[in-house]
Parts: C-alpha cells; sequence; structure tokens
C-alpha cells in the first residue's frame, strides 16, 4: 500500500519527523528558512498532507495548487491566521493546530518580557554594551517593582491564566482580567472587568487575546487616552491587536510608560521604524514558544494530527 505524501515546509524536530515517517513518505524542505513560494506551489502538488509553520501563507493559491488529494494541513503554531480556513472548510481539509502544548513557554515570556521592560533592562544591558553606564548612581534607569501593582490581562485563557498564576507571589496588589466570558479557573485568582475598566485601573496590561474582528487595533490612540501615564503594556499575542502609530505617539507624548513587544506588524520590524529608536519599548523577534520543550511538544503534535486525519 502506497504510503501518503507528507510535505513539511521547514526544518523540524525529529522527533516528529519520525512518528510522520512511520505511516507517510516524508519531503522535508530542510532549511530553517522559509521555503521558497515557488517550492511551496511546485512539492505541494499531489500531496495529502501539509506540515506547515506560522511563516507559510496557505492561502487559495497553495491549495490550488495541492489539487484535490489534500486532506489535512497541521500547522506548527497556536494560530492558524496564516491559513485561509474558510478555503479549507469549503474544500474539506482539516486544519490542525497545537493550541495547549506552548502555553506555559509563551506565559513565561510574557512575565519576562514584563520584568524586562518594568525594570529597564534592557536599557541598562545596552549602556553596559556601549560603555556609557559608567558608576553607580543613585537616580539612573530607575524602573519599578510589581509589588503592589494592578495587573490587567486582556484575554484570559491559557497564557493569560499562566501570566496570572506566576505573577502572584510576585506580591500583586490585584489581577483583572477582560473576557467575553467569565471563568471559572480565575475564581480566587482575578476579577473580570470592562474593558474601560482594565485600561484605568491597571498599572500594567498584558494582552493575551486571540485576533478577532472585534480586538484588532483595539489598542489604539482612544485606549492609551484612558490609560495610566505610567502603565506598562506587554503583547505576546499578535501584533495586530496594537494600532502601532499610534502606540509610538502614545510613548514619546508620554501618554503611557512603556511597552514589551514580542510581536509586531511585520515580524521583523525594518531597523528605521519609529518603534525600534524608542528606548522606552523594547521589542523581541517573537519568541514566545521558543524553549526546547515547547517546540518539540508542538512537532511531535502536529505529526500526530497530521496522522490521524490520514490514518
Amino acid at each position: 500500500m502506497t504510503k501518503p505524501k507528507v510535505i513539511v515546509t521547514r526544518r523540524v524536530p525529529e522527533e516528529g519527523l519520525q512518528i510522520l515517517r512511520e505511516k507517510c513518505t516524508v519531503h522535508v524542505w530542510d532549511s530553517d528558512d522559509i521555503m521558497p513560494r515557488d517550492e511551496l506551489l511546485k512539492r505541494v502538488h499531489g500531496s495529502e498532507g501539509l506540515f506547515c509553520t506560522i511563516n507559510d501563507v496557505i492561502d487559495r493559491e497553495v491549495l490550488d495548487a495541492a489539487g484535490s488529494s489534500l486532506k489535512v494541513i497541521g500547522t506548527m503554531s497556536v494560530g492558524n491566521d496564516h491559513i485561509n480556513v474558510h478555503e479549507c472548510k469549503r474544500r474539506q481539509i482539516c486544519v490542525a493546530t497545537t493550541p495547549d502544548v506552548a502555553s506555559d513557554s509563551a506565559a513565561e515570556l510574557s512575565v519576562a518580557l514584563l520584568l524586562i521592560t518594568t525594570r529597564r533592562l534592557a536599557e541598562g544591558l545596552a549602556a553596559l554594551k556601549s560603555g556609557t553606564s559608567g558608576s553607580w548612581k543613585p537616580m539612573w534607569l530607575l524602573g519599578n517593582v510589581s509589588m503592589g501593582k494592578t495587573l490587567g490581562i486582556f484575554g484570559f485563557g491559557r497564557v493569560g491564566f499562566g501570566i496570572a498564576r506566576r505573577m502572584k507571589p510576585f506580591g500583586v496588589h490585584k489581577i483583572l482580567y477582560t473576557d467575553l466570558i467569565d471563568v471559572t479557573y480565575a475564581e480566587g485568582i482575578a476579577s473580570r472587568v470592562s474593558f474601560d475598566e482594565l485600561l484605568a485601573q491597571s498599572d500594567i496590561i498584558c494582552i493575551c487575546c486571540a485576533v478577532t474582528a472585534q480586538t484588532v487595533g483595539i489598542f489604539n490612540k482612544n485606549a492609551f487616552s484612558k490609560m495610566k501615564n505610567t502603565a506598562v503594556l506587554i503583547n505576546t499575542a499578535r501584533g495586530q491587536i496594537i494600532n502601532q502609530e499610534d502606540l509610538y505617539d502614545a510613548l514619546q507624548n508620554n501618554v503611557i510608560g512603556a511597552a514589551g513587544l514580542d510581536v509586531t506588524v511585520p515580524e521583523p520590524l525594518p531597523l528605521d521604524h519609529p518603534l525600534m529608536t524608542c528606548n522606552r519599548c523594547v521589542i523581541l523577534p517573537h519568541m514566545g514558544t521558543n524553549t526546547v520543550e515547547a517546540r518539540m511538544a508542538m512537532c511531535v503534535n502536529t505529526a500526530k494530527n497530521i496522522v490521524a486525519m490520514l490514518d
């Protein structure tokens, strides 16, 4: 019996590939870089499974190139906004993500970025490496502690809950969250409030929501005007949730205190982008799931998802 053909668009952990090879004929683009578009369109033809990553744009053109044989797309990511899910549904192609396995890594990174931003650690490291830090000064690069502060979480899913659980021992005064529903696991940890209340009361806001028509650009000039002028904004969800031009203006005009971003539009930001020149904005290159444990689990789960649909 002929094994189903599966295309893997990137070099991924071997443990996942072994799972695929037991049941499938696997063709891997053996590079850490994105598979060129023309190669993807050529190689995907006649495949029954596609193992992709968040950088691969899987649109109608790719689905047309694959043909009617394509049965499943497994993406090694939490989100699926890089895939034309509507078109996949119309063609009865299953789309599988890995929503559960990277939550701890993403929550941990969020807390790390929060601390880097509030304590101004990136500025200190830059000063040290450039030789401009000099000797100890009593009023130099003063940040803020988390103890006694109000932490706001926009989107209280797995990552939001993970942040709350990790920040509780820091002695935050209270934790607030905004979500569509009351979540039972928030009891005793966080209190649900409206978006406007979250903006007005929080000293630190962590964005952990999904991208929807309602959340795109929701953190804009109007939202920033309702925040404390010392507030710190952390985004480890999706870049589209923040209006970056409005964020830059808010930082430059002291409307808010600082920002830490693990996600931007585009990724990476051009070096001449205004936010890249702003000392009060810490930007990371989308590192939320950059742990050995998370990437291994994501790869294995993606492989299992594909095999399950082709079995």
